[in-house]
């Protein structure tokens, strides 16, 4: 699988716990290979595989690590057995990463682990249990020092809707990294925030607005500030889930664009098919595929440049699942 640095271009780099590729560094000996990430996904990203567990050199087979509460109310990963604390050289495994993750575009960790795991993590007091809402020590680092990463834990990659959510995100999360990684003008910005007009009205309509003004403004202001203020509002719109609400609401702007270019009978398939969508009949894919056929039928330039038409690979197969 593909960890060499990759071209300067688009390709997404995510952070992955290295049990999830299949590497053997379970506290058990064993690994936890998902095979989204392995069969499909590895094809068309770089990843970045970290175990904070294996790199503070805690060996294989290894002592079973918890969270657990201290007097002072810090949450800390200890041995179970043992009571050996590690919580600062997990953390640190973070600090030492941090120049490769600033130029992360997402990250899938493992769940139940108490250094990696996102929701949900038995926390101990005393060796009783006190609470089922802790999150891994690495974790927390990871999302403190990086709120605009698309993070996503293994287990909910499971669930079709969370799953098409994150790799939308993180191929967003690329495009826009490889946009300021080069030596950008405000005409590229522009460029950049018209091809995503649909996808950001899908995620969140107000969202799509603020970062309108902030592209409006990038002529006046210096290109850090530019930078900054739109990378913070661009993730933090693409972070709100699209409804079928939405999703209706984009491809009817979509549908706009084309309109005057149908006959009568393309016309009305094509509304039928978005609401049929929006009723829970028909996935998304379907009102997609007959905007992107007719766009580029039409040679609708505009709407064929839309990310919103393809926003990572056809070969995922997102999209396809009814009511999501």
């Amino acid at each position: 699988m593909s960890t060499e640095q990759p071209e300067p271009d688009e390709r997404p780099r995510i952070g992955v716990s290295s049990c999830l590729l299949g590497a053997p560094v379970r506290y058990n000996g064993g690994h936890s290979r998902h095979r989204f990430l392995t069969d499909e996904l590895d094809r068309h990203v770089v990843w970045v595989p970290v175990c904070p567990e294996a790199e503070i050199g805690l060996g294989t087979p290894r002592e079973t690590l918890r969270l657990d509460r201290s007097a002072d109310q810090r949450t800390r990963i200890v041995t179970a057995r043992t009571g050996t604390d590690h919580t600062d050289a997990i953390a640190a495994v973070a600090d030492r990463h941090e120049a490769q993750l600033r130029r992360l575009d997402g990250y899938v960790l493992k769940n139940r682990s108490p250094s990696c795991g996102l929701y949900g993590m038995p926390v101990f007091e005393n060796g009783r249990r006190v609470d089922g809402k802790g999150r891994g020590v690495f974790a927390e680092r990871l999302v403190v020092q990086h709120p605009g990463l698309p993070v996503e834990e293994q287990g909910r990659l499971c669930d079709p809707g969370l799953r098409e959510h994150w790799v939308e995100r993180v191929f967003a999360h690329a495009r826009l990294r490889a946009l300021f990684e080069s030596d950008w003008r405000p005409r590229d910005l522009v460029a950049f925030h018209a091809r995503h007009k649909l996808q950001l009205m899908a995620h969140d309509p107000e969202g799509y607005r603020r970062t309108g003004r902030i592209v409006a403004a990038a002529g006046r202001n210096d290109p850090e500030t530019t930078e900054e203020d739109y990378t913070r509002e661009f993730h933090t719109t693409m972070a709100r889930r699209a409804t079928p609400g939405k999703q209706t609401n984009a491809l009817q702007h979509a549908f706009g664009m084309i309109s005057p270019l149908l006959d009568d009978v393309r016309r009305h398939d094509l509304l039928a098919t978005v609401d049929a969508y929006r009723a829970g009949r028909l996935p998304l894919s379907l009102p997609i595929a007959l905007l992107r056929h007719h766009c580029t039928a039409e040679r609708v330039e505009w709407a064929c440049e839309q990310t919103y038409l393809a926003p990572f690979p056809e070969d995922l197969r997102l999209r396809n699942t009814v009511g999501v």
